[in-house]
Formats: C-alpha cells, structure tokens, sequence
C-alpha cells in the first residue's frame, strides 16, 4: 500500500519542484535582462558613481550566473533579498498584502463553485432546452469578457449610477463586493460550461441507465450517481483556476484600488523591485503547483482505477 501511494504521489511532487524551478529560474533571468534597477530608482539624470554604488550595493555588478547562485543559496535559507524601494525584506513586503488578496480570492472561489456547479449540473440536466441555450450563452458572456472589464462595468452599474456600492478601497465590508463579483463570475462561468460538459457525459453511461431502469427517482440518480461522479474532472479545472484567479486578482485588485499583492505587483514591476517580483511570482507558483498537486491527490482519492494505473504501470 504504502509503495503504490508513493509510486502515486513521488512523480506528481517531483514535477511540482521542477515546475517550480523552472519559474523561478525564468523569472530571475528575464528580470535581469527587461531593464536596469539603477536607472529605474535613480532616474536617468543620477550620476554615474551613484549608479555604479547601487549596482555594487545590490550584487547587480556580479555576473548573472554568480547572482542567481547566491539568489538561491539564500532562498534556501529563507532569505529572499530586501525591496530595493523600501528596503525591508521582500517576503515581508509581499505577506502584508496576503491577507488582503485572499479576501478576495476566498469568497471568489467560493462563489464559483456555489453558482458554477450547480448551474452547469441544471442545464446539463434540461439538455437543448430553452434554460441551457440561456445558461450557454450567459457562459460565453461570462468567461470572454476581460475581468477588468467587468470590473469596470460593475463600477458604472453599481457604484456611479446606483450608488450602492463604493468604487473602491478595502476600509469598508461594502468594498469587497464588487471585486469579488469581478473575480467570481468568470470563474463561475467556466466550471458552469465545465459541469454541464461532464454531466451530459456521466448521464449517458450505462449505470445512469441502469439506476434510472430499477426505478431509482431522478433525482436520487442525479445526486446519488451522477452528480459526485461529474465533480471528479470538475477537480482537475478547480486547481487550475485558483493560480488563475491569483492573476486575475492582479487586475481587479488595480481597477478597485486595492492594496493587495496584485496592486504590489505592479508597482514594483514598474519600478523594478526585482527581490519584491521574485517573491511574488514565486508564490503565485507555489499557489499553483500546490494546488494542482492537492487536486491530482484528491482525483486520486475519488478515482481508485488511477491509483491502480500507477501501480501497474510500475
């Protein structure tokens, strides 16, 4: 049991780490290579001696393989560099704004599951009905429309015509609706197309058929046959999205003026605050590759046959 587990997990952590690597190795490099710190902070009109002591001051000055060495030795160690605006420790700077990205993103996530599911399960149910073309076609709306967009025409709607909700800011609870709209409703759209394309799936199988033939109530089929079945691949998109709605919150959180980490994100790419970036990107990574780990373990849990597919393959 305990060889098939790791037969099972050992390849899926594995390219978890690599993925991780790879990221964090690109995003060293080509933040080196987009622009000059130095004249960024400094400005173009700061003399040369006081650029040259601020490339010496930061390693900038060092060959870029010695630089990326001592980056990840350090990182090894916890240390990820200090922000070359503010100059306290990067990680720091980026954990004082966790907690207000995951304001948003929590609800949000929530809320697409809550809409997107069952949504998607009653027009898969109601198939080439008047209620699935409706469904379909508010999908379409839903997940091709930018999220700024949305953002921005939530704000006309809601905020400058209606008044109800302000425009923006996280001073008060009445702020985190219209971001938490913007960022659920595309998400929600998707796992809707998603959970109907599965339940149409699910619904013609055999012991669909079978169930519905011993007199099983429709609805007990659903709940009882198809529905936990149709939620297996819905998994899979689950932890994909949540590394997409870190992105998507990078958008939203600067249409809304909030000071999470997508608003830092940008201010310190402008300005190139490399040490601030890396730790960013580094942890929208970790958001990710954690996620579809968990995601690909929790298949595994309510798919035995793959569990069974490792183990044989080996």
């Amino acid at each position: 049991m305990t060889a098939t587990i790791i037969r099972f997990v050992g390849p899926k952590v594995l390219r978890a780490a690599l993925s991780i690597l790879v990221v964090v190795t690109l995003t060293f490099v080509v933040l080196r290579a987009s622009g000059d710190p130095a004249l960024q902070i400094l400005g173009p009109s700061a003399r040369a001696a006081d650029l040259e002591a601020f490339r010496r001051h930061w390693g900038l000055d060092q060959p870029l393989s010695l630089q990326y060495l001592r980056y990840i030795q350090a990182a090894f160690h916890g240390d990820f560099g200090n922000s070359m605006l503010g100059g306290k420790p990067a990680l720091d700077a980026v954990l004082e704004r966790v907690p207000l990205t995951l304001a948003l993103m929590i609800p949000s996530l929530i809320l697409t599951m809550l809409i997107g599911i069952p949504v998607g399960a009653y027009a898969a149910m109601h198939r080439d009905s008047w209620v699935d073309r409706s469904v379909m076609m508010l999908t379409v709306l839903g997940f091709t429309v930018p999220s700024f967009v949305l953002g921005l025409l939530l704000i006309l709607i809601f905020s400058v015509t209606l008044g109800l909700f302000p425009s923006g800011g996280a001073d008060r609870a009445a702020g985190f609706v219209l971001p938490v709209l913007t960022l659920g409703i595309g998400g929600a759209a998707i796992i809707a197309r998603f959970t109907r394309s599965a339940m149409i799936e699910v619904l013609s199988q055999l012991y669909v058929v079978a169930a519905s033939a011993k007199g099983v109530t429709w609805r007990q089929v659903v709940r009882h046959h198809a529905l936990p079945n149709a939620i297996i691949p819905v998994l899979t998109l689950f932890g994909l999205m949540l590394g997409g709605q870190v992105a998507g919150a990078v958008l939203v959180e600067n249409v809304f003026g909030w000071p999470g980490i997508g608003q830092l994100l940008v201010v310190s790419v402008a300005n190139r605050d490399l040490a601030v970036v890396q730790v960013i990107l580094l942890l929208v990574t970790l958001t990710m590759t954690s996620a579809n780990l968990l995601m690909d373990l929790l298949y595994g849990v309510f798919d035995p046959r793959l569990r069974a597919s490792s183990a044989g393959s080996h």
